[in-house]
């Protein structure tokens, strides 16, 4: 058995608006001993997500809030370092969960392996984890998108969003106009990511940009921000078109009291539009193969990414905490 002591992260009380590093607390245990039917696993990258946001407060999102005191349950990548499972073998890579240097699994819930499809072990948790897979699905499930169909991207140089957008455009597209935060921001999301257009939401005639982009009104949004986002995108949608709620980065922090509300609902029935919210786990059975596409794209430079790689697990809160500030720009990820 591994011996020594594994570091944690729990949460330290529940958080009220924009959460802080001090909403965290770093504990050290000891590894525990292994019973029949589980595997220790040491990660090497657990990502910042905004989605876990959502689990840090009292009430209940799509899956039950955590308690102070317990784990935090963000993605991971690791190696197996022993095994007392029968289908994991020590050395073998896998996706699982954990804020945490070390994990023990009973090898079910999110945890898979990683194939060799030659592509930095760090993009398993990213562009091909949840962030890619959300993207993948969002667009062929849950949008349904079809090729000649304008494309509009909120957070779009986010890990999802970005992946969203390119694979807009390899899919047939006929606009893909990202919605960014900056000047940086918007000048890869064209030059580097192959979007059409890509607006500044924080320059001073975001309004007249947005109203001049969206003339010819979108097929489909894909969006990641919140309510007021997608209050702004309904009466500019085309007939039958399609919104996907992916995440609500901008609304994460708000009681539901101080959330925007959504007025236009009018141009659901004229327009027939749909809107769909998405977890992208009930899609895990189509991952695999999804991944293997996605990574042949990655390889041919046909798909762009950005990191953005913090050392040692003690980073994580602040790290964590940033992405609610605007600081972030790529995928959070620590190396632990």
């Amino acid at each position: 058995m591994t011996a020594g002591n594994m570091e944690r992260i729990v949460l330290a009380r529940h958080i009220v608006g924009a959460p802080s590093p001090e909403d965290f607390r770093l504990e050290v245990l000891p590894i525990p001993e292994l019973a029949e039917g589980q595997l220790l696993i040491a990660n090497r990258f657990i990502s910042c997500d905004p989605g876990t946001r959502s689990r840090l407060s009292p009430g209940a999102s799509y899956a039950p809030p955590l308690q102070p005191g317990q784990l935090v349950d963000g993605f991971a990548v690791g190696e197996v370092v022993e095994s007392r499972h029968p289908k994991f073998a020590p050395g073998e890579l896998v996706m699982g969960t954990g804020w945490a240097t070390h994990m023990v699994s009973n090898g079910r819930g999110y945890l898979a392996k990683v194939p060799d499809l030659d592509v930095p072990l760090s993009l398993w948790n990213g562009i091909l984890g949840v962030p890619g897979m959300t993207a993948w699905f969002g667009l062929k499930r849950v949008a349904q998108m079809q090729a000649g169909e304008r494309v509009l991207v909120t957070s779009a140089a986010g890990p999802v969003g970005a992946t969203a957008g390119q694979l807009a455009k390899i899919w047939g597209a006929s606009n893909v106009t990202g919605i960014a935060g900056g000047v940086e921001k918007c000048r890869w999301l064209v030059e580097e990511c192959g979007f059409d257009a890509a607006l500044d939401y924080k320059a001073a005639d975001f309004d007249a940009q947005f109203a001049a982009a969206s003339a010819d009104g979108w097929d489909v949004l894909f969006d990641n921000v919140g309510n007021a986002s997608v209050d702004r995108a309904l009466p500019v949608m085309r007939m039958k078109g399609r919104i996907v709620i992916s995440g609500q980065v901008a609304d994460y922090n708000l009681t539901p009291a101080e959330a925007p509300g959504i007025h236009n609902t009018r141009e659901f029935i004229g327009k027939r539009l749909r809107m769909e919210g998405m977890v992208v786990f009930d899609d895990m059975p189509g991952f695999p193969a999804a991944q293997a596409e996605l990574a042949g794209m990655i390889r041919a430079g046909q798909v762009k990414y950005r990191e953005e790689i913090f050392d040692g697990l003690a980073s994580l809160p602040a790290a964590f905490s940033g992405l609610f500030t605007g600081q972030s720009f790529g995928r959070r990820l620590i190396r632990v």
